[in-house]
């Protein structure tokens, strides 16, 4: 099938959401808000970005339902008047005309559980908000999903170097992919894309590591016993939100893992779809730590998988050994 008319609109769509986030962003993130850990501006920025998303894919595409991260529950609330007020200021500014009540729709246009059959939307409209308070690295993640499977991603990295090596020059990328068909790279306000593939690195000890800046997220510990068993030398590269699936799938980094930290969790459909669709159709494997394909059938969670192991491909089963190795028993979904 040809995704050309949902890849054009679901571009578009991120980098207006994108032009969101960078205006809250400079506007309302600073020193002392970080201080305070008040975190409004990131919500801000997210309830926004979900509006502008939901609205321009509800326009092109009216019969593909969206699983989205939020709801508009809280901004309904008496207390919430004042908050939905500053998103919609946001919002208006990327969307001229859009009233409150537009507002509202827009970001409950996301309510969709998922599932096996047919075609929806998933989206998380700010993929890493610490990274976004400590103005580094965060995502704006949507995916089309098809009968189960992950046909086309978009990922809109405002604050991502285009070269690693260059960190304060040329920020701002989106990259895209659609099944069979490969992943791209192009800048934030340009619209020529530029295909990308994973490292060609075979042996584990000149892989670098890609995992999260923070440790509640995927175990710090366990990746450091996982880079002693593969002898890898390098430091990680720690950087927030699906922006380690664009550093893997441009071959940046070789393996990027996210561990369990503690029992139970599941993770969320709209946190990987669209990372790992570009790392695979740019030669990489993305699978859960026991081996198993990403299964984004269930509805919003991918509750048959465990934790995620991402790597170049080259390395893929290595990497799969020395997890189990670290973790031992006990990790089956």
């Amino acid at each position: 099938m040809n995704y050309e008319s949902e890849l054009k609109v679901a571009v578009e769509a991120v980098r207006k959401a994108c032009g969101l986030t960078i205006s809250v962003q400079s506007s309302l993130v600073s020193e002392e808000t970080v201080r305070k850990k008040d975190d409004s501006p990131v919500t801000i920025a997210d309830f926004g970005a979900q509006a502008v998303i939901c609205h321009e894919l509800r326009k092109s595409f009216p019969d593909i339902p969206i699983a989205a991260e939020e709801d508009s529950s809280e901004l309904r609330s008496e207390r919430g008047k004042a908050l939905a007020a500053r998103i919609l200021e946001y919002t208006a500014e990327i969307l001229p005309g859009i009233d409150e009540k537009g507002l509202l729709s827009a970001i409950d246009a996301g309510n969709y559980g998922g599932g096996k059959d047919g075609r929806f939307w998933t989206l998380d409209p700010i993929d890493g908000t610490k990274g976004f308070l400590r103005g580094e690295q965060y995502a704006v993640a949507l995916a089309l999903i098809e009968d189960g499977r992950v046909v086309l991603g978009v990922l809109g990295c405002p604050s991502l170097p285009l070269d690693l090596e260059y960190p304060h020059a040329n920020r701002g990328c989106i990259l895209t992919a659609v099944r069979g068909g490969g992943s791209s790279m192009r800048p934030l306000e340009h619209n020529t894309p530029k295909r990308i593939a994973v490292s060609d690195i075979s042996d584990t000890k000149n892989a670098p590591f890609c995992e999260s800046v923070e440790s509640a997220h995927s175990s710090h510990g366990d990746s450091a016993r996982i880079a002693d068993l593969l002898g890898v030398t390098a430091p990680p590269i720690r950087i927030d939100s699906q922006c380690k699936y664009a550093v893997l799938a441009r071959g940046d980094a070789s393996i990027y893992l996210r561990l369990p930290t503690k029992k139970g969790y599941v993770e969320k459909i709209w946190d990987h779809a669209a990372g790992s669709i570009i790392v695979e159709e740019a030669g990489g494997i993305v699978t859960d730590i026991n081996g198993k394909e990403l299964d984004f059938s269930p509805g919003r969670t991918l509750s048959g998988n465990k934790g995620i192991v991402g790597t170049n491909g080259l390395i893929h089963e290595a990497v799969l050994s020395a997890v189990s190795e670290a973790l031992g028993p006990g990790e089956e979904a």
